[in-house]
């Protein structure tokens, strides 16, 4: 059986590792960092979802043999201004503390009847410290009224994607890795890996 290629994933986030591996499925071998615990953590600096892609690529392939994927994506709240943008995982106070981020966009949507909102992700891949190119995506929804469902992470519980009566915890894995920011980047991922003569795995 011939070898899968290797995909390093620039994130610590074992959640974001998970859901990634479900959207291509048997195509690569996935790791992220924490199976290269030497590797620095980088800070993300950036005001964009694409800066802040950018630096963890980059900063990781320049440590590393490889291929190395950064994600960066978050939630933005039309009534919010656009908030938590890129701040996403810290919007409740504490970096990554999903319950926290909840209870505050739960907060600050209360009496709001305009709920619109997307999620958005961008994806850099990079090798020995060069980039090579970045792909996006993007699924449009509204915030619930209340959160719902035990599937996904983050948002999910608060996020009904459009054309869905469910929050995105709801609808489950399967669903969600046909529909979600992610799943799209992704795709536009493989898609010029599979397509393209720009990269060679």
């Amino acid at each position: 059986m011939p070898t899968r290629p290797l995909l390093i994933l620039a994130t610590r986030n074992a959640h974001k590792t998970e859901e990634i591996r479900h959207i291509l499925g048997d195509q690569f071998e996935v790791l992220d960092v924490t199976s290269f615990p030497d590797l620095p953590e980088i800070e993300e600096t950036g005001t964009t979802f694409l800066e802040n892609a950018r630096l963890k690529a980059l900063g990781i392939s320049r440590h590393i043999d490889g291929w190395v994927l950064a994600d960066d994506s978050g939630l933005e709240v039309d009534a919010l201004g656009g908030a938590p943008g890129v701040w996403s995982s810290s919007f409740g106070g504490e970096e990554g503390n999903h319950a926290k981020n909840n209870e505050r966009l739960m907060r600050e949507m209360t009496g709001i009847t305009e709920r619109s909102a997307r999620f958005r992700c961008t994806l850099v891949l990079a090798k020995n410290g060069v980039e090579k190119d970045f792909f996006t995506g993007t699924v449009k929804g509204r915030i619930a009224e209340s959160p719902s469902g035990n599937g996904g992470f983050g948002y999910d519980p608060l996020f009904i994607p459009e054309g869905h009566f469910q929050t995105m915890a709801d609808l489950g894995a399967v669903i969600k890795s046909t529909l979600s920011h992610r799943a799209e980047a992704i795709r536009a991922l493989v898609a010029a890996i599979e397509t393209g003569n720009w990269v060679s795995f």
